[in-house]
């Protein structure tokens, strides 16, 4: 944290954690490996957590009236359940093994999606069965290594809603299960006088970035905005797939 270029570096990382919560989905997750190269990924997401649930507020704020009602009824007990299942296992598996599953995950969508677009189909329904596997591998992902997004969007994106509603969803969403995690992190890793000054210090870079990809949002085409997400998602899949592979 000494680095010169650590500063540098940490409000990139905290502005994309805002652009994420302003509606830009996965450019978030880029922040903990950005971060990574100044500390233990484990400092790196304890760290992130307060400006992730700050970013939050102001998203939540920003999208009060844009969210799909029966995906969050279906999402977030079950992303519950998955951030209990990640606390309990937290010292029997590794990030190796999540960056694997969920980068796995995400490619396999990304190209089924693509396949099939040659014959386009059809919105699916919001559905309680998918929308609970999906949740609970959300939750759990996040709170790993707050990669929750890949799972999230694989069972949302096939529902095709408007872009403003995805991402109203998605922020709600994330909103309760960084809540969550708060108790949980700080018994596992409890926060020092270091984490916390470091994370005030990136606060503003992060509500500059939600209130920008509020506004980016809200001015990107839809269909440029899914491809967008579809390709952010593909980007992200593969860089959590090289990391599982090199570790």
């Amino acid at each position: 944290m000494n680095d010169p270029h650590y500063l540098m570096w940490a409000a990139l990382a905290a502005g994309m954690v805002g652009l994420s919560k302003g509606g830009l989905p996965t450019i978030g997750m880029l922040s903990v490996p950005i971060l990574s190269l100044f500390m233990s990924p484990i400092n790196a997401v304890v760290m992130l957590l307060p400006i992730y649930i700050i970013s939050d507020m102001v998203g939540l704020w920003l999208y009060r009236k844009n969210f799909s009602a029966i995906n969050l009824k279906i999402l977030i007990p079950a992303g519950l359940g998955g951030v209990l299942v990640g606390w309990l296992a937290a010292s029997l598996v590794s990030d190796t093994a999540v960056k694997l599953m969920v980068g796995l995950m995400g490619v396999g969508f990304v190209l089924n999606a693509w396949i099939k677009r040659k014959n386009e189909q059809a919105a699916s329904p919001a559905n309680w069965g998918r929308g609970s596997l999906w949740g609970v591998i959300a939750g759990f992902a996040s709170f790993i290594s707050h990669a929750g997004g890949p799972p999230f969007q694989v069972y949302l994106l096939p529902q095709k809603l408007p872009k403003i509603v995805f991402a109203g969803t998605s922020t709600l969403f994330f909103t309760a299960i960084n809540l969550v995690k708060l108790a949980p992190y700080h018994q596992l890793r409890p926060y020092d006088t270091e984490q916390m000054m470091g994370a005030v210090v990136l606060i503003p870079f992060a509500l500059i970035g939600t209130v920008v990809g509020a506004y980016l949002t809200r001015k990107i085409a839809d269909e440029w905005f899914f491809k967008a997400v579809q390709i952010g998602l593909l980007a992200i899949s593969l860089k959590l797939i090289a990391d599982a592979l090199q570790a």
